[in-house]
């Protein structure tokens, strides 16, 4: 049974969309983003929505879907697939919620290696072109 206040039907719509005012609102003012290739989280609603804007459109492509999910009262575990140029990255978004539905963790892990390395290279890139406008 999904919570009430689950974001996660949500975050499938904006995985869907790419609606980026829509994510704006379901991240909690202090969330988090633990990155699979930065070491430090980033802290804070604004850079929260500009990592993952940036994932969104890195991993959202025609074979990106999710394979297995785990939800529990405040937190979900999302199990997702996507090849990016041949690579198959497998990964999972650990996702932890308050009372008010709005996301306050955000972790993204990725397997293999290669895969790691594709989804850094591609971020990096989409990170600095959006730095560079401003």
């Amino acid at each position: 049974m999904i919570p009430s206040n689950s974001p996660i039907p949500a975050w499938h719509g904006i995985v869907r969309t790419r609606d980026l005012a829509a994510l704006s609102a379901l991240l909690a003012d202090d969330a988090v983003f633990h990155s699979p290739v930065v070491h430090a989280p980033q802290r804070g609603r604004p850079l929260v929505l500009g990592y993952l804007g940036a994932a969104l459109q890195v991993l959202g492509s025609e074979s990106f879907r999710y394979v297995r999910e785990i939800e529990g009262a405040r937190d979900a575990v999302l199990e997702f697939e996507v090849d990016l140029d041949g690579v198959i990255v497998n990964g999972v978004d650990l996702i932890r919620w308050d009372e008010q539905g709005r996301i306050v963790d955000f972790k993204v892990m990725i397997r293999p290696m290669k895969a790691i390395e594709r989804v850094r290279e591609r971020m990096a890139a989409m990170l600095e072109a959006h730095a560079r406008r401003g």
